[in-house]
């Protein structure tokens, strides 16, 4: 697995995945798509990149708003888009895209719904799943050096960011 190093390695392992997943379609991002004349594909998109809760190893945490556009050719099947953003949903469930468990959550709050036109008209030919995933970069800042567990209670000490204040734990 790869460390994390930063958020744009999020959507590259998504297309991964979905380039592995389906190799008949033409996955990318908005510059694969911009002069391609076949529309038919899943476009990958981050929208959103907000902070998040600190990982339990206190690493910095980005919680990413990605969009799957599955688009199929217009003339295609009626709900041909419906069904392949089922099956983005179903493969974005529980899945890390191969990146490190401890950098990065399982996607949640995962929405597929058709898209929108330019005024109010749906377009049922293309279908946007929509999720959050939350990667922990940065190193884990909870490493102790001296590999002796330090606690101090409040109640206990002058200044709790005292490092010398603080005591081993007791075996």
């Amino acid at each position: 697995m790869t460390l994390i190093e930063k958020p744009s390695q999020l959507p590259v392992a998504i297309g991964e995945a979905l380039k592995s997943t389906f190799p008949q379609l033409h996955v990318g991002n908005h510059q694969d798509f911009q002069n391609s004349g076949d529309k038919t594909g899943v476009l990958i998109t981050v929208e959103r990149n907000g902070p998040g809760l600190r990982s339990l190893e206190g690493r910095k945490a980005h919680a990413l708003s990605v969009s799957l556009k599955a688009m199929v050719a217009s003339g295609s099947a009626p709900f041909d888009a419906c069904d392949l953003a089922s099956q983005l949903m179903d493969l974005a469930l529980d899945n890390r895209w191969g990146l490190p468990a401890d950098q990065c959550d399982v996607p949640t709050s995962i929405v597929a719904a058709p898209t929108i036109q330019t005024g109010a008209e749906l377009d049922y030919d293309t279908w946007t799943v929509s999720f959050t995933q939350t990667l922990y970069l940065g190193p884990p800042l909870l490493e102790d050096p001296t590999g002796t567990p330090l606690f101090a209670c409040t109640w206990d000490v002058s200044n709790i960011n005292d490092p010398d204040q603080y005591r081993p734990l007791q075996e």
